[in-house]
């Protein structure tokens, strides 16, 4: 890579080009450019790195502004040469939508901001510091037709640094006993401070470590909402856009629903403005797989036959 190449990069852009360009010009591995950038005390994620530079994510403007500066430095490049071609905000993309509010979704909006105010959460930005790329939910049904064990699975990227915990809401049904709702943190995670008032409740997912920027973070948690209530199916509030979502419920073989929905709704109140049938396999599990959803609800909705012992019409192949 010569240094005319360089210089007709950095002059005309864009961003990711250059600063490929810079890296190959000095000869650095994204490991050895990370660790250099470690030495100024300057922290971005190798992977970070890997995407800037191959144009799949551009630096956020202010929070990666030191980063930017951070680089320069060690790639031996004029000062706000890079920084130039990043500008207030990425040229030519989508922003990001901003996140839907609680109120806007659900009825119990109100109660969960409350809850997160107790927990010292902007309801506004509440785990606005991490990208939702993936969900995976499995809940039991049991033979009752309550509902068992809700276990969770997220994949998200830190969108900023230090970010040290993801914040967990969950809602029950209208009658059920919140304080017999039992939370137990899985991979990746540990239980933090919870908080609990009407039909809600808030909780804290801590992390081992401060994330970097660009960081992945897996983590999983496990619910038991032990109220004994019928179960009218499941349901995932996502505040802004995400994806895949898949949703697994495992029914009962002795008395599965009479029919499953997968739903997605813009709020609560309103109706689904997606419905499709969904039918169970072999094993009584139905799944509904989402490739990506935008805010609302997105989940699965039972209806039971008024008589547990009267035939099934939902089919099983």
């Amino acid at each position: 890579m010569t240094a005319d190449a360089l210089a007709d990069a950095l002059r005309r852009g864009p961003f990711h080009v250059a600063l490929r360009t810079a890296i190959e010009h000095r000869g650095l591995s994204l490991a050895r450019l990370r660790a250099h950038l470690a030495r100024i005390e300057v922290t971005v994620a190798e992977s970070t790195l890997s995407y800037w530079q191959r144009g799949l994510r551009h630096p956020d403007m202010p929070h990666a502004l030191s980063a930017v500066r951070g680089l320069e430095i060690v790639l031996g490049l004029p000062a706000d040469s890079l920084v130039v071609l990043i500008g207030p905000r990425q040229r030519g993309t989508r922003t990001r939508k901003p996140s839907a509010s609680f109120a806007e979704i659900v009825v119990a909006g109100p109660t969960t901001r409350e809850l997160l105010a107790q927990l010292g959460v902007d309801p506004e930005r509440c785990n606005a510091g991490l990208e939702l790329r993936m969900t995976h939910e499995r809940v039991s049904i049991a033979a009752d037709r309550t509902q068992g064990r809700i276990h969770t699975r997220l994949v998200s990227v830190a969108r900023e640094q230090g970010i040290d915990r993801y914040i967990a809401v969950y809602h029950g049904e209208p009658d059920c006993d919140i304080d017999r709702v039992r939370i137990v943190a899985g991979d990746g995670c540990r239980l933090g401070r919870v908080r609990r008032k009407g039909i809600c409740v808030a909780f804290e997912l801590m992390f081992d470590r401060g994330l970097a920027e660009g960081d992945t973070v897996v983590l999983s948690y496990s619910l038991e909402d032990k109220s004994e209530l019928e179960c009218p199916g499941y349901y995932r509030i996502f505040r802004e856009p995400s994806g895949p979502f898949l949703l697994q419920l495992e029914l009962p073989p002795g008395d599965p629903p009479a029919r499953c929905v997968q739903e997605v709704r813009t709020n609560d109140m309103r109706p689904p403005s997606v419905s499709a049938d969904l039918y169970c396999d072999r094993g009584y599990v139905v799944s509904a797989y989402y490739p990506g959803v935008d805010s609302g609800i997105a989940g699965i909705t039972l209806e039971w036959s008024e008589n547990p012992a009267e035939p099934r019409a939902h089919p099983v192949p």
